[in-house]
């Protein structure tokens, strides 16, 4: 079941960035929920009982309806408050796996001097992006900005693993965070600060590939 989870999953990924260059239509409304339904099957059957994760699960359930309603966004304007609250939830729960997904001696991660020094980087890039969008946010700089604080907090608890788990785990974990950085960057770039061509493919692009490193990266994780 794992393998056909995860061909449903990618025939979902490259339908939905065709979809990007086709008006809006059948195919759009079809692949985008499947992305994180298959990718809730492929979780579910890749893990055993023991290193099942509720958080993760949550995280992609959470992902499911905030692409639901930013689906919805056009027909009222409220969905994408409420698809932006859905996100900022998965990403509490993501931040919460990843504490969860650590091997328990914290002596082999980064100490505190290089948590800081590498926390700069990724801090100074999310307030850099406020400061671009604040004037065009309007009604919505406070939910925007409290969610721009969430994503950077959930890619900081990705790089702070660092040591704490398998390489392979780590860096597709933090891989993941990154692009999922990337993508809600475009996206309010996009619809806040000026349009992007062929916006819809870097945003997807990006996207499906962060949801699919984070859960890939954790489940690697639990087979140590």
């Amino acid at each position: 079941m794992k393998k056909i989870w995860f061909l449903i999953f990618l025939l979902a990924a490259v339908s939905q960035l065709i979809a990007q260059f086709l008006p809006e239509g059948w195919l759009h409304w079809i692949s985008k929920p499947m992305l994180l339904i298959s990718l809730g099957g492929y979780y579910l059957t890749s893990t055993s009982k023991s290193s099942f994760s509720v958080s993760v699960l949550v995280a992609i359930i959470f992902s499911f309806s905030g692409d639901v309603f930013l689906m919805l966004q056009d027909q009222n304007g409220l969905f994408f408050i409420v698809g932006l609250v859905s996100f900022l939830i998965a990403h509490i729960f993501y931040l919460m796996a990843y504490r969860q997904h650590v091997l328990p001696d914290e002596g082999m991660g980064l100490n505190n001097v290089q948590k800081i020094r590498f926390s700069f980087p990724i801090m100074l890039l999310g307030t850099g992006l406020i400061t671009v969008l604040y004037p065009g946010l309007g009604e919505l700089r406070l939910p925007v900005v409290v969610y721009a604080c969430v994503l950077v907090a959930m890619v900081l608890v990705a790089m702070y693993r660092y040591g704490r788990t398998t390489t392979k785990s780590f860096w597709m974990v933090f891989g993941g965070a990154c692009f999922f950085m990337v993508s809600d960057s475009l996206l309010a770039i996009n619809k806040f600060y000026s349009p992007i061509e062929t916006s819809g493919v870097w945003i997807m692009g990006t996207y499906i590939l962060a949801q699919f490193m984070i859960v890939q990266g954790l489940i690697d994780h639990k087979k140590m």
